[in-house]
């Protein structure tokens, strides 16, 4: 009687290891997918939405801004030359994506200095950018991709189980169905 106890015990526990491992599995390739959205954006410049332009948050205004969708944050903000404007991505749950109203700030996100450089170094066409290891690799973005909430004040790796948390907890279904829209200004 015991020994099957322990061999439902064992079944029991590889099943749970098993469902942990594919939620992990699925959580990274996730997270491969959005930073592969995250590089194709960053190079793409002018997308289909609006007219290429996409919201920044000026954190020492405390407000949002449209800047070009090329812009690699962070960018000069909207009241000094400090380079205080970080990415904001904006959604709505309502059917206007356009009713300001109804907007809020999924979260805030910044590349790291040396990210920063790789992806203006690649634009800009800076010669030796390749040769001095400028090459960006696409998992090197969600490490160097900083993000966080906006009423907190620490950033966090996108590619850490709370960076993570962060860019999708927002995407979630209204009872409804509907899922939230991401604006563009």
């Amino acid at each position: 009687m015991v020994r099957q106890g322990a061999t439902a015990l064992k079944d029991e526990v590889g099943a749970t290891m098993d469902k942990q491992l594919i939620a992990k599995f699925a959580g990274a390739a996730a997270l491969a997918l959005l930073a592969g959205f995250l590089v194709v954006r960053a190079f793409r410049g002018h997308g289909g939405d609006g007219d290429g332009m996409v919201y920044f948050y000026d954190l020492s205004e405390k407000k949002l801004f449209a800047a070009p969708r090329a812009s690699v944050p962070p960018i000069r903000g909207i009241n000094d030359a400090t380079a205080d404007g970080v990415r904001a991505i904006v959604i709505t749950a309502s059917a206007d994506a356009k009713d300001k109203k109804k907007q809020r700030i999924a979260y805030l996100e910044k590349y790291t200095p040396e990210l920063k450089k790789l992806f203006e170094d690649a634009r800009g066409g800076v010669e030796g950018a390749q040769a001095a290891g400028g090459t960006i690799r696409r998992e090197d973005v969600p490490a160097n991709t900083l993000v966080r909430r906006l009423p907190d004040s620490e950033w966090h790796t996108m590619n850490t189980p709370e960076g993570e948390k962060i860019v999708t907890e927002w995407n979630v279904p209204a009872p409804d169905g509907s899922y939230p829209t991401v604006c563009v200004p």
